[in-house]
């Protein structure tokens, strides 16, 4: 979606998008296709967008970030993502895993111990929640955490965890009392003894960002580390997802974007029997319906982050916003392989990068399947339970 076709942006947003903009295709584009062929997670880059805020774009002023909203963030991963969507996640999670639970949830004394390294780049955090045996099913987390004097005593495994490679800190759920979701509470986890942090995992795509185990024997973390109260562990997880979901919407309308762009340049330029292959229904049709789906998913982005920034319910609107554009994000890069042929399948062309990168995001921080759920429970309310 063109910058004249968002409505309702204020001078401020599309500046901060204009600029976002900018440095995706000085800093980040050149360099997007070596980095990935190599695996080099960018963090001298992501520290450079620390510098201009990108990295603390909702945490408070006052703490020192940008102050912005969600819908400001949205817009800068969109773009960061219609260029490279794996340097995209170590923004998404830095701001909208990572900062949020401590802006919301933290003590005032946690969030000026974190929050302005954090928004620098001078530190970076990642989310610890998944494990083994507990990705959809969360609450059925078995990392544990047992009271030892002032102390808690935490052990377990993580895993699939976005940043750990490089981060400093982790929002870390575990165990504290008995099964189910009111047993699980949060800590402010940073790196020590006890805590391992493991191989990268190999991915089909997002090859430019970092993704690990993690295991805990006999780690220490002090009673003031915990976020919230005990047993509050899975409200803020939830909560931290729901927002998250809305930004992994505006990833995947970036995927979106960037696919049906490079789409559009080669079928303008290329020619077959006669003419560019852009004057052929064929061609012309898929592309024509990616982009009307492209806009309708986006701004079911930008209604679902304007909720989120009202303080209103935005559960089922960021689930409908991640479902939809997950799948136009899928069904661009498509699209996008198709229209480039035997270039579309070559390393060589982006195309087949923002196929493997469209993928994740109809599974992280929620598999599509999960936002049914979701939606379903809200237009069906208990009647959807059984």
């Amino acid at each position: 979606m063109s910058p004249s076709a968002q409505p309702d942006l204020d001078p401020t947003q599309r500046e901060i998008q204009s600029l976002v903009r900018d440095f995706a295709r000085g800093e980040i584009a050149p360099h997007c296709d070596a980095w990935n062929r190599d695996h080099h997670v960018p963090v001298e880059v992501l520290r450079a967008m620390g510098e201009l805020g990108m990295l603390g774009a909702i945490i408070p002023e006052e703490y020192g970030g940008a102050g912005l909203d969600y819908t400001s963030l949205a817009l800068i991963i969109e773009e960061i993502a219609a260029v490279d969507a794996g340097t995209s996640v170590g923004v998404a999670a830095q701001n909208s895993l990572g900062a949020s639970p401590i802006v919301r949830h933290g003590t005032e004394e946690q969030k000026r111990a974190h929050l302005p390294a954090l928004a620098t780049g001078e530190r970076f955090v990642a989310y610890a929640l998944t494990e083994p045996d507990a990705g959809s099913d969360a609450a059925s987390l078995r990392t544990s955490a047992t009271a030892d004097g002032d102390d808690w005593v935490v052990s377990g495994a993580k895993q699939w965890i976005t940043n750990g490679g490089f981060a400093d800190l982790f929002i870390l759920f575990a165990r504290t009392g008995g099964p189910g979701a009111r047993g699980v509470s949060a800590f402010l986890a940073p790196r020590g003894e006890g805590f391992t942090v493991g191989r990268e995992i190999p991915k089909m795509g997002l090859h430019t960002s970092s993704t690990v185990e993690l295991a805990f024997q006999d780690y220490r973390v002090p009673g003031s580390a915990m976020l919230a109260a005990e047993g509050e562990g899975m409200k803020i997880a939830f909560s931290t997802l729901d927002s998250g979901r809305v930004i992994i919407a505006a990833q995947a309308c970036g995927i979106a974007r960037g696919a049906l762009e490079t789409a559009v340049a080669y079928a303008q330029e290329r020619t077959a029997f006669g003419g560019p292959i852009a004057r052929l229904q064929g061609v012309q049709f898929p592309l024509a319906e990616i982009a009307a789906r492209l806009d309708a998913a986006w701004l079911l982005t930008l209604h679902a982050a304007r909720l989120r920034d009202a303080g209103a319910p935005h559960t089922a609107a960021g689930a409908r916003a991640k479902l939809v554009a997950s799948q136009v994000a899928v069904d661009a890069a498509n699209v996008c392989v198709q229209t480039l042929g035997g270039y579309g399948y070559s390393a060589e062309f982006p195309a087949e990068r923002y196929y493997r990168d469209a993928k994740i995001t109809q599974i992280y921080e929620g598999t599509s399947e999960i936002q049914r759920l979701v939606i379903a429970r809200d237009l069906l309310g208990d009647a959807a339970r059984g």
